[in-house]
């Protein structure tokens, strides 16, 4: 009857049916009604997937912005995410797949081991360090960023930028992380590449002053560090390359902002179960047994 209303009187069609007008108007606007609502439920959804979206700074794809509205109250799949998200023309931002470069030799060329073994998150805190040099493009030149970052809560504990790339940025950086953690746990594993910065003498007696083992991975053998060649992946993808960078001071200002302000405390990491580094670390921290107090 609604199909063809506009082509004979529904008091006739009602007739020859045996239906009355008044259950076919009942149904029809029980139809709209459930349509109406469909509308605007998936208008309010396609708003708060647009409001997750856009917080992120138009990096987060379908997980994470699942992951965001959960944390705000509204539970809903990630399939409905993801067509919400095709519906709008919204995207996550992907790094580009890593590409592993080939060993070029076992020998040792420092007498630093390897204590970690690709083994970096051990499920406590202040167990292992990670640390990597990467340089960044500037309209000044090259800008050298060194991050501390802690393997267990993939938090940025220390880092510290510069043009030029020596020990002593390294220095810095890994002085921070250790003023950070309260003077610096006694034995915490301090790994990275063998880089000369971090296999130098300099580091050397840094380290062994502050009361932190070294530990570096193989020659030529990109896995050995790949938990901090991952950051560096996000670091540029998602925030770096989407801009240029007129001075070293203006990107040295705005890298350390995104480190602190959304990096360690906003962005939601899948591997920490979608909370934040800082998160994570204050749920370990609460797990953690207390020692006893004394009568």
């Amino acid at each position: 009857m609604e199909a063809e209303k506009a082509n004979y009187p529904i008091q006739r069609m009602a007739r020859l049916l045996r239906v009355s007008r008044s259950g076919f108007y009942a149904w029809r606007h029980r139809s709209l009604s459930e349509v109406s609502e469909r509308a605007v439920g998936r208008a309010e959804l396609d708003a708060k997937v647009r409001r997750a979206h856009a917080d992120s700074t138009g990096i987060y794809g379908a997980p994470r912005v699942q992951a965001a509205l959960a944390r705000n109250g509204t539970g809903v799949d990630r399939k409905t995410v993801a067509s919400s998200m095709r519906r709008q023309g919204l995207a996550g931002i992907s790094p580009r797949r890593f590409r592993p470069v080939a060993p070029i030799g076992q020998a040792r060329v420092h007498s630093i081991p390897d204590l970690v073994a690709r083994k970096w998150d051990t499920g406590a805190l202040d167990t292992v360090w990670i640390s990597d040099i990467t340089y960044l493009r500037t309209g000044e030149g090259w800008v050298y960023l060194c991050a501390v970052r802690d393997a267990c809560s993939r938090r940025v504990i220390g880092w510290a930028m510069d043009s030029v790339q020596t020990s002593a940025l390294v220095e810095r950086a890994l002085r921070m992380a250790y003023i950070l953690r309260g003077g610096g746990p006694a034995g915490v594993v301090f790994h990275a590449d063998r880089g000369t910065q971090y296999t130098s003498a300099q580091l050397n007696d840094v380290c062994s002053g502050l009361g932190i083992r070294q530990s570096v991975g193989r020659t030529g053998v990109c896995w050995d560090n790949a938990m901090q060649e991952s950051f560096w992946s996000t670091l540029k993808t998602e925030f770096y390359d989407r801009r240029r960078w007129a001075t070293r001071q203006d990107a040295i200002r705005a890298t350390g902002r995104w480190i602190e302000e959304f990096y360690n405390r906003a962005r939601l990491h899948s591997a920490l179960g979608y909370s934040t580094p800082v998160e994570h670390e204050q749920f370990l921290t609460m797990k953690k047994p207390q020692p006893a107090q004394a009568a």
